[in-house]
């Protein structure tokens, strides 16, 4: 009551109490009700001022009837209507049963009846013969009018209007729905970056990226600059600008950033590229301006744009293929912003491209983006890491090899690992499984990389024996060769576009040798080379094959710089619009040539090959013929054990002995520190023993001697006694 009457003194209003009781809001005005109130007014006033309609007649009925007997008072011709109006007398009305179903009273105003009058001269003319002639249509008088619609005429006016004003807005809302954001067309130079802070729950973290262990270890280094510039900027260091995310799609570069803002503490702003493209002109550069106003604002803070090749193409690279203006606008703005007159302390520039070498060379110099950060595609090892973060949420059983599937996906991203994963449980779920295995992890691979089996596929058995031994001519070279890719396994049903296929574990070489190249080469040609050799006839079927080997040996020769007669020359030309070739036309004939010689040579080697190892072949292709599938074991049966272990399993084993010697390390430090744990232990016990050991304290009179070694003057008690101590 108190409160109350407190309240009540300030204008005699009854104000909630601050902070106590229910929070009361007054209700908000919606414009929406004022549109509906004024329509039931329009609607209730033209309701209660509603007259009843005229009925339709004629001028012979209002002749022959009405004007004989008396009943018109007047007339009114409304001559922009082509009406006449009939004003019946009052005590009249009830004479005409058609105005009494009509509603009519005597009191009710007319008029009461309309009808045509034609002509009006004709018109006036006739009624003016009537008049002399009858003496009840004397006193009738006829006047001339136009009547107006108000509500018709302003709708009329103004509905044109308001149409116009409707398609206005809902076509410019429709315009800046992609890029305009609140306040329409209006707003649609405002940036359109997705703003992360602490209070956005970001679930990503560096735990959840695998492999990439240097370019993680960059971006956390950037983390680290914003949360203690201190540490860096006390040794006259500077924070960077920017860096430049490169590699190729699927390597985990936007993974990356989202790791950055999950991990960070400050303010994070992600966009692609075409967020800054628009139909309207200048909008891309007034975008970069405002995103980067708002940056300096929650400064320290990251700004991560994705696809960064969108705006950042170089500038009049080709004229003659046509410009974008807008584009190298919306580039000299953001060149503006990261690096002019204008000061970006605290905000840090992050992108993300798979076309670094497309970037205006401006926009890659130090000061701008001062890191380029590659994002390669990962290798052994780092697969076996990224396997592992994918198979967190997948059941799997004790027969998956991670090893093997790691060693199998050579030149696989992480998003396609992440595919191989979800492909391998699909696939689990479509055979009704509980746990994922090996071989829906194999499958899954196969399905990948090769596409679909197509067991329907109707092939006559001289199509399988041909198909049978092109397969068996690749098995056989790729395992008796020594740079060869070791075989996986080989099949002859159908998949893809492919009518067989043979699964390899390929080398992941970090540099490639001449040698190396042409036994790949060699086992390339080994099925076309099986077709000559024992049917006698070649086929479509290597197509692919002729494709592969005509590519390497051109790049072997034209830019490696592995031919005799063309030696330490490469002719690679990186210009994007170039037509014309680095070399003369005389060149290009020797390349020819050079091309034709190591092909033929290779395939001249297969045959050779192939000769040599008839049988172990033929029982090969006839064991493919039957089974449709076999695998390594089955070759290594017929063709014994390869002498050579491949690049894959010398890695590993050098990872595992790099494991075990750390291991050993760990487990030495370990032991040691229990041995010296051990001995600190027993030294302190050996003190604690010297110090608590019995001690005899003898007094004589006022000498003390303590177990005969030192002896001290003292007052002795009064009986002389003597007093053990422990």
């Amino acid at each position: 009551m108190a409160d109350n009457n407190e309240n009540k003194k300030d204008g005699g209003f009854n104000f909630p109490p601050v902070g106590g009781g229910k929070n009361i809001k007054a209700p908000k005005f919606n414009g929406y009700w004022m549109y509906i109130i004024l329509a039931v007014i329009i609607i209730g006033f033209q309701f209660f001022n509603m007259n009843s309609d005229p009925v339709r007649t004629t001028w012979q009925e209002v002749k022959t009837k009405m004007l004989e007997k008396g009943d018109i008072e007047k007339i009114t011709v409304i001559t922009n209507k082509g009406q006449a109006q009939v004003y019946m007398k009052p005590d009249k009305i009830e004479n005409y049963s058609q105005l009494k179903s009509q509603g009519f009273k005597n009191s009710s105003p007319g008029p009461q009846f309309y009808f045509s009058p034609g002509p009006l001269e004709t018109f006036s003319k006739e009624f003016s013969e009537l008049q002399e002639k009858t003496p009840a249509a004397a006193d009738i008088k006829i006047d001339y009018d136009q009547e107006y619609d108000g509500w018709g005429n302003l709708f009329s006016i103004f509905f044109p209007i308001a149409l116009l004003v409707f398609i206005w807005i809902f076509f410019f809302r429709r315009m800046s729905k992609g890029g305009g954001g609140p306040g329409g067309v209006f707003n649609v130079g405002k940036s359109q970056a997705k703003l992360f802070d602490k209070d956005t729950h970001i679930k990503i973290t560096f735990k959840d990226v695998a492999g990439l262990a240097e370019a993680k270890q960059e971006v956390e280094e950037i983390v680290e600059f914003l949360k203690e510039p201190q540490k860096y900027t006390d040794l006259g260091g500077k924070i960077p600008k920017g860096a430049l995310l490169v590699g190729p799609p699927g390597t985990g570069k936007t993974l990356l950033a989202k790791a950055v803002a999950g991990e960070a503490n400050v303010p994070f702003f992600s966009l692609a590229g075409s967020d800054f493209v628009e139909m309207f002109v200048g909008v891309g550069a007034s975008r970069v301006r405002d995103l980067f106003k708002q940056a300096k604002e929650k400064a320290p803070c990251i700004v991560f744009i994705d696809e960064i090749d969108a705006v950042g193409r170089a500038r009049g690279k080709n004229p003659a293929m046509g410009g974008n203006d807008e584009r190298e606008n919306t580039l000299n703005q953001l060149l503006t912003e990261m690096d002019g007159f204008g000061s970006n302390s605290g905000v840090i520039i992050l992108a993300a491209t798979n076309r670094v070498d497309v970037l205006d060379k401006a926009l890659l110099r130090a000061g701008r983006f001062d890191r380029q950060i590659h994002v390669d595609l990962p290798d052994l090892n780092e697969r076996k890491e990224v396997f592992g973060v994918h198979l967190r949420p997948i059941k799997i059983d004790d027969t998956v090899d991670v090893d093997l599937l790691a060693r199998q996906t050579p030149g696989f991203s992480g998003a396609d690992i992440a595919n191989v994963c979800n492909e391998a449980a699909l696939i689990a779920a479509r055979h009704g499984k509980k746990f994922v295995g090996k071989q829906d992890f194999l499958d899954a691979v196969d399905r990948i990389i090769g596409g679909l089996e197509k067991k329907t596929k109707i092939t006559t058995e001289a199509e399988r024996r041909s198909i049978a031994l092109h397969e068996a001519g690749h098995a056989s070279i790729s395992w008796l060769l020594e740079y060869a890719n070791p075989l996986i396994k080989v099949t002859i049903v159908p998949r893809g576009r492919a009518l067989g296929a043979a699964w390899y574990l390929p080398e992941e070489r970090q540099i490639t040798t001449k040698e190396q190249m042409l036994d790949e080469m060699c086992a390339t040609l080994g099925g076309r080379a099986a077709e000559d050799l024992f049917i006698g006839r070649i086929s479509t079927g290597a197509m692919n094959d002729l494709e592969r080997v005509t590519k390497q040996a051109y790049g072997m020769i034209a830019y490696l710089g592995m031919s005799d007669k063309l030696p330490n020359l490469c002719y690679y030309n990186n210009e994007e619009y170039s037509f014309n070739r680095p070399y003369s036309e005389k060149t290009a004939e020797l390349i020819d040539e050079e091309v034709k010689r190591m092909v033929n040579e290779q395939y001249e080697r297969a045959k050779k090959i192939l000769s040599e190892h008839m049988k172990g072949h033929n029982e090969l292709a006839q064991l493919l013929i039957d089974k449709e599938v076999i695998f390594a074991e089955d070759v290594e049966r017929i063709f014994g054990k390869r002498p050579w272990a491949s690049r894959s399993e010398e890695i590993l084993a050098a990872k595992e002995s790099q494991d075990a010697a750390k291991a050993e390390r760990a487990l030495a430090e370990k032991l040691k520190s229990e041995e010296q744990e051990i001995k600190e232990e027993e030294a302190e016990n050996t003190a604690q023993e010297e110090a608590t050991t019995e001690t005899k304290i003898t007094a004589e009179g006022k000498k003390v001697t303590v177990e005969g070694k030192v002896t001290i003057e003292a007052k002795s008690n009064e009986k002389g006694q003597t007093t053990e101590s422990n």
